[in-house]
């Protein structure tokens, strides 16, 4: 017998939009679920009627063949899909980002050496520029293997919310800015695009300011240490000067990569879509259109960001760095930032894709788990029975 609980449900639901049925039709359908002697349900021009099983026991069944602690520690990888799918994705995101940033720390490094030694060297009486391989060298020479890891912790921290943020902001403004057709059209995709830069940059800048003092000022030694430093010396606002630029660099540089990216994803032949090497070559496309576009304003924000600038708006900025570097000043530290691009990108999509197959197929293992149980079970059932 089936237990009480466990019966399917008969739900009566109107549907607009059905054609009414003929008079004749209506008849004999009435006939044949009422039967003779029977009760009869009177349908009205646009009932429908469906069995199904209610939620709570869906899930009550599932949960009757929950695969067993030995079961999961012999397949092991159907551990994995005990992680709500949203959660697993939302830690794969953070960790192929985290992967990505850890490999390229040098690169970063280096760039943002190249990018504020004007403004520390001083205006007047030391060298106003410096070469890649000076900055490699000079790293190496003061602060050893080490030092072209500093800062990595807090860029690290900050990627981790950053891409999680970004992520589910993102997913968020595609839906909301679809049209009524239900598709995203290019501008649509180039503003999810920018609100989804923007969001996760207002959410995590202090990270990104506690990462460039740490990487460019030698005084400071702890992320304690600076936060407890610039509270004292600048205030909290120092926490998010240079805030509107990075606004204003980030918005354009997310939606031109991401819709670079999905648009010559989407335009490849399916044989190439899944495969490495083309997601290789198309971040590397949309990553250097969206940098040569964007890198000025991002010089901007990182010389605004320093302790002891001397500009306070873009608008000061812009002028103030052409007068005293030339345009090329602009792009100072742009061919290492270009260097990172291709390694970072493929890291990042490379980790990200591994992990999706990981949990799409700790997926299929705890489904064939289950399968196994229920068969198992009716297989039982049958035996008692006979």
């Amino acid at each position: 017998m089936i237990p009480r609980n466990n019966q399917p449900t008969l739900i009566w639901k109107d549907i607009p939009g059905l054609e009414p049925l003929k008079h004749e039709e209506n008849d004999l359908l009435r006939r044949r679920c009422g039967g003779s002697g029977g009760p009869v349900r009177s349908f009205g021009i646009d009932c429908f009627a469906s069995v199904s099983m209610t939620e709570k026991n869906r899930v009550a069944a599932t949960i009757e063949f929950t695969p067993k602690a030995a079961q999961l520690m012999k397949h092991p990888l159907a551990i994995v899909a005990l992680v709500p799918k949203e959660a697993a994705v939302f830690a794969a995101g953070a960790v192929a980002g985290a992967a990505a940033k850890t490999v390229t720390a040098p690169l970063d490094r280096i760039k943002l050496i190249m990018q504020t030694h004007g403004l520390r060297a001083g205006q007047e009486t030391a060298k106003k520029t410096i070469g890649f391989i000076e900055a490699v060298v000079s790293i190496g020479n003061q602060e050893g293997v080490k030092g072209y890891w500093k800062g990595n912790l807090a860029q690290v921290l900050r990627i981790l919310p950053y891409s999680a943020v970004q992520l589910f902001a993102y997913e968020y403004y595609k839906k909301l800015y679809r049209g009524k057709d239900g598709e995203l059209s290019v501008i649509g995709r180039l503003a999810a695009g920018a609100s989804a830069g923007m969001t996760s940059t207002f959410v995590t800048y202090p990270l990104d300011v506690l990462r460039l003092r740490m990487a460019v000022d030698p005084g400071y030694q702890t992320i304690t240490n600076v936060v407890v430093r610039m509270l004292k010396e600048e205030g909290i606002g120092s926490f998010y000067r240079g805030l509107v630029p990075s606004l204003i660099g980030i918005a354009p540089y997310v939606a031109v990569n991401f819709c670079v990216f999905d648009l010559v994803k989407k335009s490849l032949p399916e044989k190439f879509k899944n495969k490495t090497e083309a997601s290789l070559v198309t971040a590397f496309v949309a990553a250097t259109i969206a940098t040569v576009t964007c890198y000025p304003l991002d010089t901007i924000r990182r010389q605004m960001q320093m302790r002891g600038t001397p500009y306070k708006t873009v608008l000061e900025a812009f002028p103030g760095i052409i007068a005293r570097d030339g345009v090329a000043g602009l792009y100072r530290g742009f061919v290492p930032n270009a260097l990172k691009t291709l390694p970072n990108s493929s890291i990042r999509l490379t980790t990200f894709d591994a992990l999706k197959r990981l949990i799409a197929a700790s997926e299929k293992e705890y489904q064939r788990i289950l399968e196994e149980n229920s068969n198992e079970q009716k297989q039982g059932s049958c035996s008692s029975t006979s």
